[in-house]
């Protein structure tokens, strides 16, 4: 009873936190002018980019090795991982001034940046450390706070206070926010009995890691790098008041990667994993077939639903400029649709440990994208972005399925 409350109270925080995000990009379409809105969706993709290069995604090795290892050695790890970090930091942090210096961000959010981004990446690396060591509730509680709670508190303060109706509310909102989760996650791992932190920095553990973690890196980074560069590339070509409406579609069809990731996702691709390293192929073959039904299933009427009420959701923000880009989410719209049908195989591909086709897949739609976009852009300016996902989504689907028909036996699939 204690352990299904407990899985209770996780679903309903991290469900509370995809429905607070959607409901903040929504309000602030209302509350903000769109070009202040295209500039929040500009920080916060630049913000999230940069995590990988300050994290290196190095979690993927340390979670694996944190589990393998004894509390009383644990520390150590965590020590090492915390001097790779502040190396990351002396490399990346100085370098993001570029940023800056080049005129994609204005300078006068350069301290919000720096302090958004080593907070962001504190706590995210919070969240999976105490995922890896069973403690989920806690990392929910600390998710809900630096991406649900403050979100919620940020509306209602602008609901209630005409002006308090600017990007500087947002901001202090989102520091205190992961301040908060900083609290929560450092308080709890104090108080987790582990050995070690007296020992030196383990140097060749973390050569070891880094050697794991870095073609999975060059991977993300070039998927993550689609929805990073796609940004900055339509407020290149169409001004930062149409990227406002942009950032509010994309924002709106991204819901559904969220909603896919709670609800199907995370629940189906353990078990594949599990199915694979026992080599029971009906059981592999079972929960793929059943993470496809759902998706096509979910996908089809999130997207149903999401065309109907559009219109009528855009009406009520007041803004005109949102009406007259409508257009524009229907591209979106399918091209978030292609990218989560891609998931399919992909998850099929993961779970059987076919890394390198995934990595080439991110690699060559990363290309796709950049050179379908540039071919679109002189004719078709505001719908050159758009186009380019779609592209590059439909390629990565492709390829995706046609190596997961290749590199798996045919009683698997």
């Amino acid at each position: 009873m204690k352990h299904l409350l407990i899985r209770l109270i996780n679903l309903g925080l991290r469900g509370t936190t995809l429905v607070s995000k959607f409901l903040l990009i929504f309000m602030l379409a209302r509350y903000l002018e769109p070009a202040e809105l295209g500039l929040y969706g500009l920080l916060t993709v630049t913000i999230g980019y940069s995590l990988y290069f300050l994290g290196f995604d190095f979690y993927i090795f340390t979670t694996r090795e944190v589990l393998k290892a004894k509390p009383e050695q644990r520390g150590r790890l965590l020590k090492s991982q915390l001097a790779l970090s502040l190396i990351l930091y002396a490399v990346f942090l100085p370098l993001t001034a570029g940023l800056f210096g080049l005129g994609l961000l204005p300078w006068w959010l350069f301290p919000w940046f720096l302090s958004l981004l080593v907070l962001e990446h504190v706590t995210q690396e919070l969240n999976r450390l105490l995922v890896a060591l069973q403690r989920q509730l806690v990392a929910s509680w600390i998710l809900f706070f630096r991406a649900g709670a403050w979100c919620l508190a940020v509306v209602g303060v602008m609901f209630l206070n005409e002006n308090s109706q600017q990007l500087q509310t947002v901001l202090v909102g989102w520091i205190v926010g992961s301040s908060i989760g900083l609290v929560i996650g450092v308080t709890v791992l104090w108080r987790t009995r582990m050995g070690g932190w007296q020992l030196t920095v383990d140097w060749k553990w973390l050569k070891q890691g880094l050697r794991i973690a870095l073609p999975m890196l060059v991977a993300t980074l070039a998927l993550r790098g689609i929805y990073t560069v796609d940004r900055y590339w339509f407020e290149a070509l169409a001004g930062l008041d149409a990227l406002g409406a942009y950032v509010l579609f994309i924002g709106m069809c991204t819901a559904l990667l969220g909603f896919m990731d709670a609800g199907v996702f995370t629940f189906l691709y353990p078990a594949m994993i599990a199915a694979n390293a026992n080599n029971n192929s009906a059981e592999f073959r079972r929960k793929y077939r059943q993470l496809a039904w759902q998706t096509f299933a979910l996908t089809g009427l999130f997207s149903l639903c999401a065309w109907l009420v559009i219109t009528p959701l855009l009406e009520w923000l007041g803004r005109p400029l949102y009406l007259e880009k409508i257009e524009l989410f229907g591209w979106l719209l399918l091209a978030t649709g292609l990218f989560v049908v891609g998931m399919i195989p992909h998850y099929g591909l993961y779970a059987r440990g076919k890394d390198k086709a995934l990595i080439t897949a991110h690699i060559a739609g990363f290309l796709v994208f950049l050179l379908s976009t540039a071919i679109v852009s002189p004719f078709m300016a505001e719908m050159a972005v758009p186009l380019g996902l779609i592209f590059a989504f439909v390629f990565i689907l492709a390829w995706k399925t046609l190596q997961f028909y290749r590199l798996t036996p045919a009683d698997w699939r």
